[in-house]
């Protein structure tokens, strides 16, 4: 077997990552991904079904540290079979029995045939485009505003519910323009992470290597973008970037999406790539170096990729 091909790695990875926290459940052509463990999503959403690999899962050359996905979520490779109406409709009808979102989750230059199947069946698909930095790619610090620094967090870092908390309020507030969730926002959304044991659920997969956060903190401790990365395989997607909106417009999400990347690549990581919704992010990652490199579909409105 040669190189595995860029598509080959993202479908590793895609096959991989859900692997060190879920259960795979076959539906013939498509693979239900069940969490082993309640608790917050790591990656996908909370259960994701996938297409089944057609041949061998290609061998990555370097290997890093599993990583974590969502369990109960549906994603898709390359098929060995014909996926129908009938194996999509047995993997929702094992999603409405779980209490999960009905989700699935495929490269659409891989699995082309099957968005017509799932819109039949009535759920909205939505593009992402992705983006790779190849790894030769030089990846200088991006300039940060006074005070500010980045950091990688721990399990124990105190800055951790606000920094969970942070892509609640970016996510919440859709766009690139400055808008009036702050610090006081902040703080509401960190405590109530706290209380209903979200913080807690975290920490083992900081611990364990399985995810990695980084953000953006003002001089008083504050986070004003934060980001994630799940390795696994030596591949890694960068996730989850988001900026409180009243510190928007200053280059925090692009210093943080620089800082995650060459953390990874410090970390054995020689494959990153990122998803993105909107096209003026897409010129912000493409100035950092990253280009394009296919597109993954998945069911529109699922719970977001590793919050």
């Amino acid at each position: 077997m040669g190189e595995p091909t860029l598509r080959d790695r993202i479908e590793l990875y895609y096959a991989a990552v859900p692997s060190a926290f879920a259960d795979a459940e076959e539906f013939g052509p498509l693979r239900l991904f069940v969490r082993k463990e309640e608790g917050a999503p790591y990656y996908g959403g909370p259960n994701h079904a996938y297409p089944v690999p057609a041949g061998p899962v290609p061998v990555d050359p370097a290997p890093a540290p599993a990583g974590s996905a969502s369990a109960g979520s549906a994603s898709v490779g390359p098929v060995g079979a014909d996926i129908t109406a009938a194996d999509i409709a047995r993997v929702r009808a094992r999603q409405r029995e779980l209490g999960v979102p009905e989700s699935f989750e495929w490269l659409a230059e891989v699995t082309p045939s099957l968005r017509a199947l799932v819109e039949a069946a009535g759920l909205p698909v939505a593009e992402r485009p992705l983006m790779v930095l190849d790894p030769p790619h030089p990846l200088p610090p991006q300039p940060l505003p006074e005070g500010v620094t980045i950091r990688v967090l721990d399990a124990d870092d105190p800055g951790l519910p606000a920094v969970l908390a942070l892509p609640r309020l970016a996510f919440a507030d859709v766009g690139t323009a400055v808008g009036p969730a702050g610090r006081a926002e902040l703080a509401a959304v960190a405590e109530k992470l706290v209380a209903d044991g979200t913080v807690e659920t975290v920490r083992p997969t900081l611990l364990a290597g399985h995810k990695v956060l980084a953000a953006a903190f003002a001089p008083d401790g504050t986070p004003l973008a934060a980001g994630h990365y799940h390795p696994a395989r030596g591949i890694t997607e960068i996730g989850g970037i988001g900026t409180l909106p009243t510190a928007r417009r200053q280059g925090l999400g692009a210093a943080v999406m620089a800082a995650l990347a060459t953390h990874a690549r410090e970390h054995g990581v020689h494959t990153v790539f990122l998803a993105y919704a909107e096209a003026a992010v897409a010129r912000i990652y493409a100035r950092l170096g990253f280009r394009p490199a296919g597109t993954t579909l998945l069911i529109a409105d699922q719970p977001a990729r590793g919050q």
